[in-house]
């Protein structure tokens, strides 16, 4: 059949078919900013079979748990550079700029990793650096605790600096095993910068892993100190102007305390396919188009086990599936959840990017951000109650329970 065509021919042919299958991945695709067409989409269940290598039925299964999961919601895929499902309820909208609680670690991770290489000659030591000196945290001094001076800014980004962890039953993991921690004082939004440094140690630093979000607010410090800039102001001149993101923010206003520095522990308000840009990119290994946004060396070490965590996996605010604890997901997928069932999933070996919405009334109260709230809200989930749990049925899984059976579901939906 392919005898007809001459040898220049035949190349074109090749190329042609080489670059189809490249566009048809996703690996040269980027999306251009929502004001100026948004995301490539696919029009009916068949299209997203061919394209995508995904089963819509799959998808809307998958959306109707995320409906059980939290009274707001929504879910995201990108497969192969097309947003192959969009859907929300309640509250949450394309455009709403919800507190994403701890979703926003993990770009306070991803910053630092820039910094680490924009400003290597301030920083040469990198992830290695005992970051509690005079020079990358003088409001530090003096010491609290003696041992602070061996924290490294690897251990803060893998929740490993020995801080104790949050709320009223805080959990300890040494090697895998967990321990309870009596609750101590946490951040005080009023004086976040202070009360994230004071808060004790319950081990040395290395000597276990405790969810804790002065840490990641900690490194945040560090960031400001080393390029000068507020870590919101950094996020959007490297990534968010770049990726050409809508309006976002952090959630500063807390009734008529505004903070003056944003929480490295979180609390971003991001557009839904703004945030699917954030987690494609990590998916390209930082890459942007024709700029590394990212270095690929940082974004390598987010969905593997960690040296500064060896207690559990959990690496540079993500936590990934190396171990296989996450059944129906391939081991290289890794995600960052957040209070009220937020959650962003990067995984390379399906070439999926997922953004699922949750959210309680007041994460999508506009006041947190001073941004507009373009949606109208109808009311349709203000009596909103989980359902039960039974022998015979999973009812209502919010938390990350509820996320990793999202990212299971959306896994099984691909038919390639």
């Amino acid at each position: 059949m392919l005898s007809k065509f001459s040898p220049a021919k035949l190349l074109l042919l090749t190329v042609t078919l080489a670059l189809t299958s490249n566009v048809t991945r996703g690996a040269d695709y980027f999306p251009p900013p929502d004001s100026e067409g948004g995301w490539r989409t696919l029009k009916d269940a068949k299209e997203i079979r061919e394209k995508a290598g995904m089963d819509l039925h799959k998808l809307e299964q998958a959306f109707d748990f995320t409906q059980r999961c939290s009274q707001n919601g929504g879910l995201l895929v990108v497969r192969h550079g097309y947003l192959v499902y969009e859907n929300y309820f309640g509250r949450a909208h394309r455009n709403a700029n919800p507190d994403m609680a701890s979703t926003g670690k993990a770009y306070t991770s991803i910053a630092c990793g820039i910094m680490l290489h924009e400003f290597k000659d301030k920083i040469p030591e990198g992830l290695d650096t005992k970051v509690f000196t005079e020079k990358y945290l003088p409001e530090a001094f003096p010491l609290n605790d003696p041992r602070k001076a061996n924290i490294t800014l690897g251990q803060l980004l893998c929740m490993s600096a020995g801080y104790w962890g949050e709320g009223g039953g805080p959990t300890g993991i040494v090697m895998g095993k967990p321990q309870s921690l009596k609750p101590v004082p946490g951040q005080n939004i009023k004086d976040l910068d202070q009360s994230s440094l004071k808060v004790p140690l319950w081990t040395e630093p290395g000597g276990g892993y405790s969810y804790s979000s002065p840490s990641p607010h900690i490194a945040s410090i560090v960031l400001r100190h080393v390029t000068g800039m507020e870590l919101q102001d950094y996020i959007n001149e490297r990534l968010a102007k770049p990726m050409g993101w809508g309006p976002w923010g952090y959630c500063l206003q807390r009734g008529d305390f505004k903070m003056p520095h944003a929480n490295g522990a979180g609390s971003t308000a991001v557009h839904a396919t703004d945030a699917l840009r954030f987690a494609y990119c990590l998916l390209h290994n930082g890459k942007w188009k024709d700029k590394q946004l990212v270095p690929a060396d940082y974004v390598a070490l987010c969905n593997k086990p960690s040296k500064y965590n060896p207690h559990t996996p959990f690496a540079l605010q993500f936590e990934n599936n190396s171990d296989g604890h996450v059944a129906g997901a391939p081991k290289d997928a890794y995600y960052k959840s957040g209070a009220g069932g937020f959650g962003i999933f990067v995984v390379p070996s399906l070439d999926i990017v997922i953004y699922k919405l949750g959210g309680k009334e007041n994460q999508y109260n506009p006041a947190l951000t001073g941004l507009p709230q373009p949606f109208q809200y109808d009311g349709s989930r203000d009596n909103w109650t989980p359902i039960p749990r039974t022998p015979f049925h999973e009812g209502s899984m919010g938390g990350d329970d509820g996320l990793r059976r999202v990212l299971e579901m959306v896994a099984a939906a691909v038919r390639d």
